[in-house]
This record gives structure tokens, C-alpha cells and sequence, in this order.
């Protein structure tokens, strides 16, 4: 099968994208921070951060399945089939949405990360506003939240979450999204290089299990800076309100769902296109 005009034009829009994307150039901030960061892992025993990165593969796992098996995400699924019935009456799968052309597909996966960006926007200002209890949710909640919009971007383009595989590929592409910048592209690559292997299974997944590594736990520490910046913010108030607070959680909350929404959307589309090729 052939691809049409639209759909090579967008081949070559997402490879300009991976060649933009992935290429940072590091600050010397950067890397004197990132220096002093590897240097602090460092002093972390070798047990401690087998154990520790367990730990957090289950959490993600076992999160990651929780919300696949909500009411929620059952209900989003069957919107979205819906959604899809309406561009083709004769859709019965999840499955049966790659059919469609690449328009209607990305129409319907901008729509849902319209809608998860502005909720993970909402979140993040709400944790702004400097509580205890908010600021100790607002990581988990931010995980589950785009873990919940790679899903329904997976769904949008026909790829079912609910097979082993895909399970561990959403997984991964989180994973992708929120390493430091100048990891992302080498994860993206080792990416492909499970899905596009010649002894890839659409239902069981053979490749390696593990999803967290040493360099994600940069994330959760960049979240401890942002709660220390809302800690400091909380009480700048503006008519009784900490309007700072709740724009720094706003703001970095909707950037990182930016991000990650982002390049969910890019696999999917090249995935898909590169199977139609």
C-alpha cells in the first residue's frame, strides 16, 4: 500500500520534527547541573538504585494499568470509537480506526490533547496554590494524567492499550518524554529499535521490561524544584489569593503535558505511516 500526497508530506513533517526536537545543544548551566546531579546519583548505592528503580517501574506499571481499567478510560474508549463510526459507520474496533485516513485520525488526537493539556494545566494551578497535601499530589497526578493522554492518543490512532505490547510502548513513550532533553533522542532510537525489530509481537511484548532508569530520576527532581518555587510563591499573595504560585504550577504543568503529548502524537503518526508504507 502506497502512501497518499497528505500522508508523505507528513512523513517528511515528522522526520524534520525528530531531526528538530532531539537536537539540544546544552548550556553550561545545564551541564554544571547535570555534573553535580550525576555526582549526587553517584553516592547512591548500586542496591538502593536497583531498588529504588523497581519500585518505580511497579508504581508506573501498576498506574499505568489502573487507569487503563477505570470507568473513565472505558468511557473515553467509547467516545472515541464513536467519534470514529461517525467518519465510518462500519469501525468496530479500536483496531479498525487505523483505516481511516490520516486527517480524521489527527483531528481526533488533537482533540484529546487539547482537552489533556488543559486539564493537566488546571491541575498544576490548583497544586500551585501552595498546600501541603496539593504539592504532594501533584506528582503522581501529573504521571497519571499524561499517562492517561498517551493512551487516549494511542486509541485515537487505532493502537489498543489494552494489548500487553502497546501497554509497554505507551510506557516507554512517557518514559521517552520526560528524560532531560539530551537523553530524549538516544531513548527515542532504542524506541524504534524494539518496535521496528523483525521478532516484534502485536499482542506480547518480548523487549526489555524495565521502563525507569538512573537519568529518569531527574524527573522527580525536577519536581521537587518546582514545589520549592510554589513553597517560596505561596505566600506572595494578590488579593488574598497566591496568584504566582498558581502560575508557575500552571505553566510548567501545561509545558510538560505539551511535551509529552506531543511526541506521543509524532510516534503514532510515523508508526502509522511507516505500516501503511
Amino acid at each position: 500500500m502506497s502512501l497518499t500526497v497528505q500522508e508523505e508530506s507528513l512523513l517528511l513533517e515528522v522526520e524534520r520534527w525528530e531531526q528538530t526536537f532531539f537536537e539540544h545543544d546544552p548550556t553550561d548551566f545545564e551541564t554544571m547541573y547535570q555534573k553535580w546531579l550525576n555526582l549526587g546519583l553517584d553516592q547512591i548505592g548500586k542496591d538502593k538504585k536497583s531498588k529504588a528503580l523497581e519500585k518505580i517501574d511497579n508504581f508506573l506499571f501498576h498506574l499505568h494499568a489502573m487507569i487503563q481499567n477505570s470507568r473513565f478510560h472505558e468511557d473515553a474508549r467509547e467516545r472515541i470509537l464513536d467519534q470514529a463510526k461517525v467518519f465510518d459507520a462500519e469501525i468496530q474496533e479500536i483496531q479498525d480506526i487505523r483505516e481511516l485516513s490520516i486527517e480524521k485520525l489527527n483531528f481526533m488526537a488533537k482533540q484529546q490533547m487539547a482537552k489533556q493539556r488543559l486539564l493537566s494545566m488546571g491541575q498544576g494551578g490548583v497544586s500551585g496554590m501552595g498546600g501541603i497535601v496539593l504539592l504532594g499530589m501533584d506528582l503522581p497526578a501529573m504521571i497519571a494524567m499524561n499517562m492517561r493522554a498517551i493512551q487516549l492518543i494511542a486509541l485515537s490512532y487505532g493502537y489498543d492499550v489494552k494489548r500487553p505490547s502497546e501497554m509497554m510502548i505507551a510506557l516507554k513513550i512517557f518514559h521517552v518524554a520526560s528524560l532531560p532533553k539530551h537523553l530524549q533522542g538516544g531513548a527515542w532510537d532504542a524506541l524504534w529499535d524494539e518496535v521496528e525489530t523483525d521478532d516484534y509481537d502485536g499482542w506480547f511484548y518480548a523487549g526489555d521490561e524495565q521502563v525507569a532508569d538512573i537519568s529518569w530520576l531527574q524527573q522527580p527532581l525536577r519536581q521537587l524544584i518546582k514545589v520549592m518555587m510554589i513553597m517560596m510563591l505561596r505566600k506572595k499573595l494578590i488579593q488574598g489569593v497566591p496568584l504566582l504560585g498558581i502560575a508557575v504550577g500552571a505553566t510548567m504543568n501545561y509545558q510538560f503535558s505539551r511535551q509529552v503529548t506531543e511526541v506521543a502524537q509524532r510516534f503514532y503518526q510515523k508508526r502509522l505511516l511507516l505500516e501503511r508504507n
